[in-house]
């Protein structure tokens, strides 16, 4: 474990000689969009919502109407700025919403009613908050009077969300709404991105005000530091400069960073090892030399191995999470740790943090490349030949890879990877969660940022298609493949309706092992096999209930089937043709396949199988 004196970095002393405004950003500047001037305009406050997304550059949003915030959809429909994509169920406009931010950077929005409106964007909201994405939720609400009474469809979901979101809000005058909305984007967009809840009562969205713009943002008590403060930049050079065996430890935050570009050159400048996490992958090519893969429970035992057997992590953007560090306390032993996060809540949370650098990494890393080098104009830095050594014999005698199937079905895994080599890495690939996520971030091939996009914190059954959808609308120019579970499937695969109305030609490609995979898993492994409400009947030799090709076709969307390995370029090459419509394509795979390598839960990384009851020989690389 890592050692040292404990810093809290958020009150860390400024910079000695640099301005305040140097390290944190300016609300007062910063209202989101062109900043046009517009002069004081009478309108009510329903208008003043979608004039508000107008002015901030908002080209796209994901909803659904009902009584409280009808106000709202009728100067909607009159928008020549904004599309709005009619969901059929408010958690796919969440999910929508987030897609369309992880492809494109920019913030999503989904719209909602109150009550039962508001409470289905709670999973959505939720997995935004523990990816860390920038998406603006807006929902009515009862008028002002009625809060308290029990009204119709009435829900405190400010109260609700307030736990998963960066700041919730409810607006009860007309006049509020500029600032309300200004703020609510500047928020979900800067330091540490997350979403942002705006409720707007009925009477606020049908009371009068004068709008104007750009709005005040005063937000006093919220300034995200952005630089790194340049002492500890010089001891993680120092520390740098010291160790034997790095590993560039890189989490989501780089990718929501933008700082691939950056990140490249320090891994290439001090020549360490990376290994990027579930959110992380694609923000390094998996083509490169240096890369290990992804770690975790179901990462690549080169990448797992490096961060136990490392002396200096260099932890950019990543939380510690738990499936990642496996056991805490056996988590890289004997590593130092070097943590730049934007997000000082989560500096020393998990791991204690040796040096501690709170700011953006789009900032400091490369800050931390000029101190490397700085500090390389007089010592030469160290010699990282055996280190590599090590790490590719790893990398050779235990390569990702699966074993055929026994009854005759398809593997998983060749599917997917047939998939990724038709598509290349242009197209953008979502998950759902379970195993045909694992597959998926194992058996693409991932080479540039916001390629792949899933659910990782929160784990939500459903996300792909919808986010699909919106990473589709986002970047209608790109293929995008959802590769989901039969199971997740058909949690929210009513956003078909919505791809076919709207003309959102998305890919899905159906892991069909007519089960809910994962938690079959492990029932085999842990619960002697006793399958307990897991079979979904979907897949072969069973009642097919639904049929997914027949689903497909009653939706609009172009069904295939493929049963067969030999089958499987043709089926892929015959989906990859259609782009006017969405294609569903039912890939019926063996129900025994597993994820490996593994490391099952609250045991040691060290204790990783690489299949059923094999642990890789550790000995010859001590």
């Amino acid at each position: 474990m890592s050692s040292g004196t404990r810093i809290t970095p958020a009150v860390m002393p400024a910079h000695s000689g640099r301005d305040k405004r140097d390290q944190t950003e300016s609300a007062e500047s910063l209202v989101p969009g062109p900043n046009n001037m517009v002069e004081p305009t009478s309108m009510k406050g329903s208008a003043a919502i979608v004039r508000s997304l107008e002015e901030m550059g908002v080209t796209d949003v994901f909803g659904l109407p009902g009584g409280a915030i009808l106000p709202t959809y009728d100067p909607l429909m009159d928008s020549k700025k904004i599309r709005h994509v009619l969901v059929r169920h408010e958690q796919g406009a969440g999910h929508a919403a987030q897609g369309y931010y992880l492809a494109t950077g920019r913030p999503g929005v989904a719209i909602a009613t109150s009550g039962p409106g508001a409470t289905n964007l709670v999973t959505a909201i939720a997995d935004a908050h523990m990816d860390s994405q920038a998406v603006v939720f807006i929902t009515g609400q009862v008028g002002s009077q009625m809060i308290g009474t029990d009204a119709f469809q009435e829900a405190d979901i400010v109260g609700i969300t307030m736990p998963i979101t960066k700041h919730s809000r409810l607006v009860t005058r007309a006049q509020d709404v500029p600032q309300a909305l200004a703020e609510a984007f500047y928020i979900s967009t800067t330091g540490r991105p997350g979403p942002v809840l705006v409720d707007v009562t009925k009477d606020a969205q049908e009371g009068l005000m004068d709008f104007s713009w750009p709005p005040k943002i005063d937000l006093p008590g919220y300034r995200p530091v952005l630089r790194g403060h340049a002492k500890q930049v010089r001891e993680a050079a120092k520390l740098i400069q010291e160790a034997e065996r790095p590993v560039l430890y890189v989490g989501g935050g780089v990718s929501r960073g933008h700082a691939s570009i950056e990140l490249r050159e320090l891994a290439e400048k001090i020549n360490a090892p990376v290994v990027t996490t579930l959110t992380a992958r694609g923000v390094f090519p998996d083509s490169h030399p240096q890369h290990l893969g992804m770690p975790g429970m179901h990462g690549a035992v080169s990448a797992v191995s490096a961060l136990q057997m490392s002396d200096l992590l260099i932890t950019l953007g990543a939380r510690f999470d738990d499936r990642v560090t496996g056991q805490l306390v056996s988590f890289a032993p004997n590593a130092k740790v070097i943590h730049a996060d934007i997000d000082p809540a989560e500096i020393s949370k998990n791991r204690t943090a040796d040096v501690p650098i709170v700011g953006s990494v789009k900032e400091i890393i490369p800050e931390l490349t000029e101190a490397v080098r700085e500090t390389r104009k007089t010592t030469e830095g160290p010699d990282l030949t055996e280190w590599w050594r090590i790490l590719n014999r790893i990398r050779e005698t235990y390569p990702m890879g699966y074993t055929p199937t026994e009854d005759g079905l398809m593997a998983p895994q060749e599917v997917i990877k047939r998939i990724s080599e038709a598509s290349g890495p242009e197209a953008t690939y979502v998950a759902g969660v379970g195993q045909h996520q694992m597959w998926a971030s194992q058996f693409v091939k991932y080479e540039r940022p916001h390629q792949w996009l899933n659910s990782a914190g929160l784990g939500t059954m459903g996300f792909a298609v919808p986010a699909a959808m919106g990473a589709k609308v986002g970047e209608p120019d790109r293929v995008v493949w959802a590769i989901d579970g039969d199971g997740c499937f058909q949690m929210t695969n009513q956003e078909l309706a919505t791809c076919v109305i709207n003309q959102i030609p998305i890919k899905v490609a159906v892991i069909n092992n007519s089960s809910l995979g994962m938690v079959r898993q492990w029932q085999t492994l842990f619960y002697d096999a006793r399958y307990s409400n897991t079979d979904l009947n979907t897949g072969h030799d069973t009642a097919r209930v639904p049929d997914f090709v027949k689903l497909a076709d009653a939706y609009g969307c172009v069904g295939l089937r493929c049963e067969r390995e030999e089958d499987l370029d043709a089926v892929i090459a015959e989906a990859m043709s259609i782009n006017d419509r969405p294609v569903i394509v039912d890939f019926v795979v063996s129900r025994d396949s597993m994820v490996w390598p593994m490391v099952p839960s609250g045991v040691s990384n060290d204790d990783i199988q690489v299949a059923r009851d094999m642990t890789p020989e550790w000995a010859e690389e001590d």
